[in-house]
Parts: C-alpha cells; structure tokens; sequence
C-alpha cells in the first residue's frame, strides 16, 4: 500500500516556504518529520509550532501525487512488466551500459508492493518519484498533475532505459519511389513497423505500444494517402450527455475517434498527387494491436478562458471488448479484458485519484493507502478516467 493521503488547505503550504521547506521531496521531508517528532515533547510551543506544520506539509505532499500512487498501482497489475521488473530482466535486456535509475527504482516500488508480508506495511515511492522528476522536470514542483500524462512520461523514459537498441540512431534513407504509389496496406504498416523497432525496442514496446493507420482521401482525384503512427494509449473524445440522462457507452466513444472527418483546403495537407491542398477525408484505424491497451478517456477539455471536466458516465466492458469493428478490414474479432481503472474525482482545480485493480479474489480499491473490495457493478461511475484492458484474442486474416 501507498502513503495516505488527505484533503489539506494549501494556506499550510505557503505558510512552510518561509522555513525553505518547498524544495524537500516526499521521502526527505517524512525522515524530518520524525526526527522532529521525536524530540517535539522537549519543544516549547515556537518548535511545537514547526512541528505542526512539518505534519501538515508532509501529508499535503503526498496527496498531490495521489496521481502517481493511483498509476503505479495499475501498473503493478500489469503482469507482464511487474514480472519483468521483479526478475530484474531488463538488466541483460538493454543495450545501454548506463544504469537505469528510474528502472531500479520503480522495480523496488514494485517489489516492495508484492513482497509485503503485513497487510498494515506501506510503501513510500518518494526516492522513485524525485528520480522521476530528475528526468522530467517538467513534474517538479508539488502542483497537481494528471495521471494520463504521467503516464506517458513515465512509460517514455522507462522505455529509453532499457531500449534494446543503441541511443545512436541509424540514418533514415529516404524513399526514392513517388510517394504515391500503392502498396498493399499490410506490407506497407509492417515495413514502417519494422523500421519503428529498428530505433525503438524494449519491453515497454512489446506491451503497450500499437500502430494507428491515418487515411486520407482527396476529394479532387481520390488519391488515398496512408501514414503510420505509433501509439501507446488512446486519448478518446467524451460525448456530451445525451436526451434523457442515457449512459454513453465505450464503443460511441470509440465510434467518434475513428469516424470519417472532413478537411477544408486550409486544414487538408497537400496531395501527394494533386501537389495542392485540397477538401479530403481523414480516418483513423488501428493497424495494430498492443498487449496492453490503455484507454485515455479525455473528461478534460479547454475552452476560451477555461477547462472544464466532463462528468458523464461512459459504460464499459469488463471482458470481451471487441476492437475488431476499429481495425483493418480484413480483421477479425480482437478481445480485450479489464484489469485496472484509473478513477478522477473533484473538480479540474482539485481532484483525487484512484484505483481499482483486479485480483484473483475480484476487484479492490486502492485509494492511497487504504485498500477495500469493491463489487464488480460498482466499477462504472463517472469517475473512470484511464482503463486498462489486456488482450485476450485477436483474429487478424489476411486476404
């Protein structure tokens, strides 16, 4: 289990800087915090005081990275990596000679998780999470964050630590052939796949990441112009709520992020053919299939002046959800399974995560470091924000 976390005013926060207190990660300031408590019998009421604030200020730290309890719990579901990482299997894996830091260290989170022998022991990830920060600034300081973006950066950084290939990367040739000759789709989504693994292989690869194929249709002199892209979540759009209060399900989701969208000539890339920009039609399929598919429900969305957050409850599968209908059009039926849910609740300025994970006696909560069952019909809400399925089948013929 992880620390606890509690809804604290940030007034104690901005009262600590004077004591230059905003700079002390999680794991630094509790070490402090207990050494202070236990002479604080012996203080008068000034040091009594800062004894107070030290309290305050440590559980206000924690709870602004409920994002990171919330992701490495679903993480540490993942069977395939938390294997890996416990097996320590990435040390003959990567190709790199430098240590992975952020890799050792999340591996100990991990282990420390799965090798707990008291259902009261708890684990402290702030060493894993100032590591973290070392490497991507951008999470310093002690703001909120949001666990999808997390996420990613997480996943990118332990990617290029245990990368399989060398960090100098092969030239790229470029094609000599017109850009618009046809290829059968198939052989063109391996090839640019293959030359994605030349760069970028690691057990991350092998487990999160997919190929998305972008189709675009010129209006003029029905060129269609495929690219590849490859992804490691999808980020989908939100219906707003519809008559009558009726629950958006997954697949309208889905159905909005892959259907037909129409481009004006100033939003339309050029043709390759036509060599001007012109009115097309742009879809987006999924050419292939991750391991592990996480689904980004974007609840967040800017307006003019500000973000507002979508509260509507999109149902889900727990097993059996189908992204065959998505995929190529010679594919078949491709099935995935519910593992772990990422939970937001509150308001865009202050909001808690959450997770629920499955385990072999059915599904539990994990909110900090309180652990609870959970009944299965409870998991939809309005809160899922990022799911987590593993694949079970895919059926993908070839014509």
């Amino acid at each position: 289990m992880l620390l606890n976390m509690s809804y604290l005013l940030l007034y104690f926060y901005r009262e600590s800087l004077s004591w230059g207190l905003d700079k002390l990660d999680c794991a630094t300031l509790e070490t402090q915090y207990v050494s202070v408590h236990k002479i604080g019998f012996r203080c008068g009421l000034y040091q009594k005081r800062h004894l107070i604030f030290f309290k305050i200020l440590m559980y206000i730290i924690i709870h602004l990275q409920c994002f990171l309890n919330a992701i490495v719990q679903c993480l540490s579901h993942t069977r395939g990596l938390r294997d890996y990482c416990l097996l320590k299997a990435y040390l003959q894996d990567k190709h790199s000679n430098q240590e992975p830091v952020l890799m050792n260290e999340f591996s100990k989170v991990l282990a420390a998780l799965w090798e707990c022998d008291s259902g009261d022991s708890k684990v402290n990830p702030g060493k894993f999470y100032r590591i973290f920060k070392e490497a991507v600034p951008y999470f310093s300081g002690y703001s909120q964050q949001d666990a999808q973006e997390f996420l990613r950066f997480l996943l990118d950084r332990l990617h290029t630590e245990i990368n399989r290939r060398p960090s100098q990367r092969p030239a790229v040739i470029p094609n000599k052939e017109p850009t618009y000759s046809r290829f059968r789709i198939s052989e063109e989504a391996f090839a640019m796949w293959q030359k994605h693994l030349d760069r970028d292989d690691s057990k991350i690869v092998d487990l999160f990441s997919g190929q998305l194929h972008s189709s675009l249709h010129c209006s003029i002199c029905s060129h269609y112009s495929d690219t590849f892209d490859v992804f490691c979540d999808l980020s989908l759009p939100v219906p707003k709520k519809s008559e009558y209060g009726r629950i958006v399900t997954l697949k309208e989701c889905l159905d909005l992020f892959s259907q037909e969208e129409k481009l004006d000539k100033e939003n339309s890339p050029m043709c390759d053919r036509c060599n001007r920009r012109t009115e097309s039609t742009k879809r987006l399929t999924i050419q292939k299939f991750p391991r592990i598919l996480v689904i980004h429900l974007n609840r967040f969305t800017m307006s003019r002046y500000s973000i507002c957050k979508s509260s509507v409850t999109v149902s889900f599968p727990l097993t059996g959800l189908d992204l065959g209908p998505f995929g190529p059009v010679d594919c078949g039926p491709v099935l995935y399974n519910l593992y772990a849910v990422c939970n937001h609740s509150g308001t865009v300025n202050m909001g808690h995560y959450t997770a629920v994970c499955r385990e072999e006696e059915g599904w539990c909560c994990y909110n900090d470091s309180c652990v609870s069952t959970i009944q299965e019909e409870k998991l939809q809400s309005n809160q899922a924000y990022v799911l987590f399925y593993e694949l079970k089948s895919c059926s993908v013929h070839r014509k």
